[in-house]
C-alpha cells in the first residue's frame, strides 16, 4: 500500500526544495560574479601596468616647427610629453607656447627637460621613463645664410648615433621614430643604366651625387638615417624613419625658414625630374604618431610622405609666396626630359588608411 500524503505536507516540501534550488544558483552566481569580478581588476591592472609607461614619450628638438606639431598631436591622442630642448631661452620659449594656447592638450602633460644632442648622458637622463623618442632632427646653420653646412651634415650624424645610442641604451624605450627627408630617397645617379623610375622607400640617395652637387643637406640627411639604421640594428632597437618632402603650413616661412632654403638647393633639377614635392606639417606630424603607434604591432622600416609634386609654374609661384624663399626655377625649365622619376608613398597612405579604419 503507498503513502498517502496530505496537499498540505506536499506543498511545503515543494516550496522547501525550490528555496534550495534558489539558494544554489545564488551561491554559484555569486561565485561567478566574484570570479568575473576578480578577472576584471586583474585585467585592468595588467592594462594599466602596459599602457602607463608607453604614454611618455619623448620629443628632441620639440620648439622647431615640426617638434611642436608633433607634440600637439600626442597630446590629442592622451600622451605626457617630454621635450628635449638645449638651453634656458627655449625652456621659456616652451612656458610660452604653454601661456599662448598654441598646444591642443593640457599643459600638465608636457614638460622640457634641457639635454646636449652632443652627450649621450645628458640623452640618458632625458630618455629615463620614456616608451619612444621622436627624433625630429632639427638643425640649423649658425651663420644663418647657408641654410646648411658641409658641417652641419657632420654634426647631423654625430647627434642621430648619439639619440640612437641614447634610446638602446635605456630600458624604458621601446621605440624610435627618426625624421629624416624625402632628399634621402631622390638624389639618383642617372647615368646608371638600371636606375629605376620609381622612388619609394627602398630608395636611397647616392653620396657621391651629394657631394658633386654640394647638396650638404641632403647628405647630411642620408648619411644620418644610414648611420641610425646600422646601429639600430646592431644594438636591437625597434626603428623606424619618415622621409618627408618639403615641409609647409602655416606660416613655415617665419618657423621654418632656414630648413626651407636648405631643402631647395637644387629645386630646378628635382622639379625638372619630378621628384620635388611637399607635405603639410600637420599631416606629417600625424604621420609620425601613427607609426609609432603601430610600430606596437609590426610596422617598421622607411616611410616616405608627401601631399603634392610641385609639377606646374602655378605651383612653384604659390610655393615662393608662401615660403618667402626665392625658388631659383625659370619658366623655361622643362617639365618633361628624358628622365622623369615617380614618386611613391604607397607604404605610408596603406598604414595610416588601415589605422583610420581601426580607430
Amino acid at each position: 500500500m503507498g503513502i498517502v500524503r496530505t496537499d498540505e505536507r506536499q506543498r511545503m516540501e515543494i516550496e522547501e526544495f525550490r528555496r534550495m534550488l534558489l539558494s544554489c544558483a545564488g551561491v554559484h552566481r555569486r561565485k561567478e560574479e566574484d570570479n568575473n569580478n576578480m578577472m576584471k581588476h586583474v585585467l585592468t591592472a595588467v592594462e594599466e601596468e602596459d599602457d602607463a609607461p608607453m604614454k611618455l614619450v619623448c620629443v628632441t628638438s620639440g620648439v622647431s616647427f615640426l617638434g611642436i606639431a608633433i607634440v600637439n598631436q600626442l597630446l590629442l591622442r592622451g600622451y605626457f610629453v617630454r621635450v628635449i630642448v638645449d638651453n634656458q631661452e627655449d625652456v621659456e620659449k616652451v612656458r610660452e607656447i604653454q601661456m599662448s594656447g598654441e598646444l591642443r592638450g593640457n599643459n600638465n602633460m608636457v614638460e622640457a627637460v634641457m639635454a646636449k644632442l652632443s652627450q649621450v648622458e645628458s640623452l640618458l637622463d632625458a630618455f629615463d621613463g620614456c616608451s619612444g623618442v621622436f627624433h625630429t632632427a632639427a638643425f640649423v646653420d649658425p651663420a644663418g645664410l647657408s641654410g646648411y653646412s658641409k658641417t652641419m651634415a657632420q654634426i647631423e650624424v654625430k647627434a642621430t648615433k648619439n639619440i640612437v645610442q641614447a634610446c638602446a641604451s635605456t630600458p624604458s624605450v621601446r621605440h624610435c621614430v627618426l625624421t629624416s627627408s624625402l632628399l634621402a630617397c631622390v638624389w639618383i645617379d642617372k647615368t646608371i643604366n638600371n636606375a629605376s623610375l620609381m622612388i619609394d622607400h627602398k630608395c636611397w640617395s647616392d653620396e657621391s651625387v651629394c657631394i658633386n652637387k654640394k647638396l650638404w643637406y641632403a647628405l647630411g640627411k642620408l648619411r644620418a638615417e644610414k648611420a641610425a639604421w646600422e646601429l639600430a640594428k646592431e644594438r636591437g632597437l625597434k626603428l623606424a624613419t619618415i622621409c618627408p618632402g618639403l615641409i609647409t603650413g602655416p606660416e613655415f616661412h617665419h618657423r621654418n625658414s632656414t630648413s626651407t632654403i636648405a631643402y631647395l638647393k637644387g629645386a630646378r633639377e628635382m622639379y625638372r625630374d619630378g621628384v620635388l614635392a611637399i607635405v603639410d606639417v600637420n599631416r606629417l606630424a600625424k604621420a609620425h604618431v601613427f607609426v609609432y603607434e603601430e610600430m606596437k604591432r609590426n610596422a617598421t622600416g622607411r616611410y616616405i610622405c608627401f601631399d603634392q609634386k610641385i609639377e606646374s609654374q602655378e605651383e612653384i609661384d604659390k610655393l615662393a609666396r608662401e615660403s618667402g624663399t626665392e625658388i631659383n626655377i625659370t619658366r623655361d625649365v622643362p617639365v618633361t626630359c628624358a628622365i622623369r622619376f615617380e614618386l611613391s608613398n604607397l607604404k605610408l597612405s596603406m598604414l595610416m588608411s588601415k589605422t583610420s579604419r581601426c580607430n
